[in-house]
């Protein structure tokens, strides 16, 4: 197998929180891949990255990684990551993306165009599509057995609020609110249940989450092509949560729901359940119980960055278009860049033409 020589771009809280320490140290241990390379600008997230993932090669500037690296993941403040994508696919570097692909759909264009040009591998690092609980939703949809879906709901609720109010997260870099920086990680999966859209509306607040500069909270409803309807409810103004993230499709039998709580695929008929798929148990998830970060043992994250980065490594040995592809991540972007305008002029959002080309031929693909 070869292995890839992996850059970390960004050594903050998503990098470090455990997930994708996790998930990267046992994609190292496979023999997948070596992080050879970490960068930030903060010494001490630079440090502590680079002893959690054993980087032989650590830096400030990302620009001094190119001959250390064969691919990187950027998880830079967003208004950065044209800038730093650009650099790394120039150079025929694969690059794996934190989302959104890039702030605006001219420079998520040039970046596709650029990758194109290059031959290489360039991913959005959408999670929720490689989630085993969700694959497991979507291929019983398939099947049929439960009916035509009526409606698809996700909803999200959390607290977002970061205790230096000049980060760049609470400024113009976040490249719009809740619904564009978190929202389109929802967005991009009622599209991957649901098919083309038709219409949608949005309509957001920032009550209750003053610190950002738009909505903190946001409330979407979209018509699709076959008559299903898809709702996406988010908040970052939680200061309680019951549920914190659950999806539930309504169909004509009855109603599907992954309960992220529990880690369950559940099927209810009037106030009956019954339990389709329980908790992820594989070698991986059984090895990664802890891990150590400053000093403290935390429980590792439940976006299984291994999942989501192994597929990015097997596309870039395969020359496989990733399931997360710069063109599938765009199309929700524009969702909710046609959301946003319209919501300003007080109209329906026209969304025809915004569906996801060969999801599912790309998702059968899929191998873990």
């Amino acid at each position: 197998m070869q292995k890839i020589k992996l850059g970390i771009i960004g050594c903050g809280g998503m990098t470090t929180n455990g997930g994708h320490v996790v998930g990267l140290n046992l994609l190292a241990e496979e023999g997948q891949l070596e992080v050879s390379s970490v960068c930030d600008i903060n010494p001490k997230s630079l440090e502590n990255a680079k002893n959690l993932l054993h980087a032989p090669h650590a830096t400030t500037d990302w620009r001094e990684m190119a001959d250390h690296v064969d691919a990187v993941l950027v998880s830079l403040p967003h208004d950065l990551h044209y800038e730093c994508g650009m650099f790394f696919a120039e150079r025929g570097k694969h690059v794996l993306m934190e989302k959104p692909l890039c702030n605006t759909e001219e420079e998520c264009v040039n970046l596709i165009e650029e990758a194109k040009k290059q031959n290489i591998t360039l991913m959005c690092a959408y999670p929720v599509p490689y989630w085993p609980e969700v694959l497991k939703l979507k291929e019983l949809v398939d099947t049929g057995e439960y009916g035509r879906i009526i409606s698809m709901s996700i909803w999200t609720e959390q607290y977002t609020k970061f205790p230096d109010k000049y980060h760049w997260a609470h400024t113009g870099r976040l490249g719009g609110g809740q619904l564009f920086s978190h929202g389109c990680h929802y967005i991009d999966t009622l599209l991957r249940f649901l098919g083309e859209p038709v219409t949608g509306a949005h309509l957001g607040t920032r009550i209750g989450t003053e610190w950002l500069l738009k909505e903190g909270t946001s409330h979407v409803i979209l018509k699709f092509a076959n008559g299903a309807l898809g709702y996406h409810g988010a908040t970052w103004g939680a200061r309680g949560t019951k549920q914190g993230n659950s999806m539930q499709i309504q169909t004509e039998k009855g109603m599907l729901e992954y309960n992220r709580n529990t880690e369950q695929v559940l099927f209810h008929v009037g106030r009956t359940e019954e339990i389709l798929s329980s908790e992820y148990q594989d070698e991986k998830k059984k090895k990664a119980v802890t891990v150590i970060m400053d000093g403290k043992d935390r429980k590792p994250g439940l976006k299984r960055a291994e999942l989501e980065i192994g597929h990015f490594l097997d596309c870039i040995r395969t020359g496989k278009k990733p399931y997360t592809n710069g063109e599938a991540s765009l199309q929700s972007l524009r969702i909710i860049w046609a959301l946003y305008e319209a919501e300003k002029r007080g109209v329906m959002a026209d969304l025809r033409g915004l569906g996801i080309p060969d999801s599912d031929e790309l998702r059968r693909n899929l191998v873990f």
